[in-house]
């Protein structure tokens, strides 16, 4: 009976502090200048109205809570600044989509395993455990370090043997609640083991290069995702001298740190740390990267806005290899098409989407990484960060064509 209490109490607790979001709705912004752009960016300065910007890509996509509703409604109308509610009520999809992950079944092998829903944390360490012991000679895990709060930060290997072998380095979730992008981390995993022998070019890759996975590279904010606040996007370090909670692991890295496109305040979403390189789940892939030495292509996937992205962020400085990452990235983006027919831009990441400082892929492409790309998977805002479980895979499908035109562009220009 007390055992029973005591789980009751502990869900209880779980219910009562979790975030809702119902009313809260969803803004498409439509800026026809800058100056009108200027105008919404005003409105991100003022905390009191806890916005949420989820695209800085014109139109402007942001999450208005119900409370600030009208004031926002008031202030873009004032402005003649053009705007729809794209979302309606945010917690309705959030409810739908919770309800689809409770009928996920428990797998015990990684052919039953449902790779149509979203997951816990603790169902994909145990993807990837399942994974390494039916694949022995091809996959293995390594803990590369620890995230704030104390949990293992896995990377998969799959090689076909070799000691410091040219790799390619992919990873997915470095924000909380891009859940389509640990979910296709997942697929992809599948399909290396899958296609392995039976694919071609992947096989060729293989037999040459090594493959490292992250899957999670914010474990503590996905975990967060799923017990609280589903829209929690940075890690959860506690900041000192602040009572908000989080730093932006896409802005913490040594590439224009502390530059436009990030903030010094802890209570933004884009706060960019104390100093480059301060977050642990940052720090252990900086590390296990530059202990490597041999690491070719480095692609770290987020959602959403359709976009294939090289360097740079942080300056408008083009990068020395820019036309051969412009048309390794037309052809990505063909190949992606190819499959439903889903459309995605492509370019540098200042020109096709914003400016933001100390992003991975600058650190990477200036550590010599030059095949350096960001994925922005589905949609272009319908669902947002809000996608439906029933498009995980075709995502993750589409995406895997584009990862492998890349793949195999790298393994046959070594540098």
């Amino acid at each position: 009976m007390m055992k029973q209490l005591v789980a009751f109490a502990a869900l209880l607790v779980a219910v009562l502090s979790k975030e809702n979001f119902h009313g809260h709705q969803v803004f498409r912004i439509v800026p026809k200048d800058d100056v009108q752009l200027a105008l919404v960016r005003v409105m991100e300065d003022i905390l009191d109205l806890e916005l949420d910007f989820w695209r800085w890509v014109m139109p402007v996509d942001v999450r208005v809570p119900s409370h600030s509703l009208q004031v926002v409604k008031s202030y873009l109308e004032s402005h003649s600044i053009k705007y729809f509610a794209m979302i309606k009520d945010l917690q309705a999809l959030l409810d739908e989509e919770r309800r689809q992950m409770k009928s996920v079944a428990a797998a015990g092998n990684t052919d039953s395993f449902d790779y149509t829903n979203y997951h816990t944390l603790s169902e994909i360490y145990s993807f990837q455990d399942m994974l390494v012991a039916e694949n022995p000679k091809l996959v293995s895990k390594t803990v590369i370090g620890q995230s704030f709060e104390g949990r293992p930060l896995n990377v998969l290997k799959f090689s076909t043997g070799g000691s410091n072998r040219p790799a390619i380095w992919i990873d997915t979730g470095i924000h909380a609640r891009e859940w389509v992008t640990q979910a296709s981390g997942i697929v992809f995993a599948q399909k290396i083991v899958t296609e392995y022998g039976t694919d071609s070019a992947l096989t060729e890759i293989l037999n040459g290069m090594d493959i490292f996975l992250e899957m999670v590279v914010n474990p503590d904010g996905y975990h967060f995702t799923h017990t609280n606040n589903r829209m929690w996007r940075k890690n959860r370090k506690q900041n000192q001298d602040s009572s908000c909670v989080g730093v932006d692991l896409n802005r913490n890295w040594n590439a224009g740190f502390g530059g436009r496109g990030s903030s010094n305040n802890p209570c933004t979403e884009i706060y960019h740390g104390t100093r480059a390189h301060s977050e642990p789940e940052v720090e252990s892939i900086v590390k296990f990267v530059e202990s490597h030495g041999n690491i070719k292509a480095f692609i770290s996937i987020h959602s959403y806005s359709q976009m294939l992205l090289y360097p740079y962020g942080y300056t408008r400085k083009p990068a020395k290899d820019q036309a051969e990452l412009d048309q390794v990235a037309q052809k990505a983006v063909t190949a992606l098409a190819s499959l439903y027919g889903t459309s995605f831009r492509y370019g540098s990441i200042i020109k096709t989407i914003y400016q933001s400082s100390g992003g991975s892929i600058d650190w990477t492409y200036n550590r010599g990484i030059k095949y350096s790309y960001t994925f922005e998977l589905r949609d272009t805002g319908h669902f947002g960060f809000i996608l439906p479980a029933n498009q995980i895979v075709p995502t993750a499908n589409e995406t895997w064509l584009a990862l492998k035109v890349i793949m195999d562009h790298t393994f046959k220009n070594p540098y």
